[in-house]
């Protein structure tokens, strides 16, 4: 039977899981290309039997990078003050350790793309107890950060951990 599990856990949990699947899979933002934009211009001038022209991609960013982005937007949107540093500080360091954890097993997994049924479990499984790994840290960092919070930023930081706001972040992407 499951438990039910408080609001602030499942939330950390719901955007660690966040993470570990920007971590795991490739960024499928869509670009969008309003009618009288160049591309969509160049799209209708194009003849039918013209081949595509080969867009180039964006080169996929780093889990690391991806990583730091992160620590430095919940810095600025948690507005954590000189005082918090500290207490923000092994927040950040937790999610670096994580990431790190998280991003080899994930590596370990891309190094053998011909692996069998039995192969692809363990090496999810690797994957999900690196994530394990990582929230033990992660969440004692961020309860001792959480303490040290205003009421403002509990609640911001409320807000930033719901399953409604990364349902709502989730839905802009697609």
């Amino acid at each position: 039977m499951l438990q039910p599990i408080a609001p602030a856990a499942r939330g950390l949990a719901a955007a660690t899981l966040l993470a570990a699947l920007l971590l795991a899979s490739p960024s499928h933002a869509a670009m969008s290309n309003p009618p009288g934009s160049a591309p969509a211009q160049l799209a209708q001038a194009t003849p039918p039997s013209a081949p595509p022209a080969a867009t180039p991609k964006k080169p996929r960013r780093s889990p690391v990078d991806r990583i730091e982005d992160r620590i430095k937007s919940l810095h600025a949107a948690l507005q954590i003050t000189p005082e918090q540093e500290p207490q923000w500080n092994g927040v950040a360091q937790a999610m670096r350790e994580q990431g790190q954890m998280m991003g080899n097993a994930i590596q370990q997994r891309e190094l053998n793309p011909a692996m069998n049924a039995v192969d692809e479990l363990k090496a999810y499984q690797a994957i999900v107890d690196a994530h394990a790994q990582g929230m033990q840290k992660l969440v004692p960092a961020f309860t001792a950060l959480y303490a040290s919070l205003s009421d403002d930023q509990k609640k911001k930081a409320d807000v930033l951990f719901s399953r409604t706001h990364h349902r709502r972040s989730s839905s802009k992407k697609s």
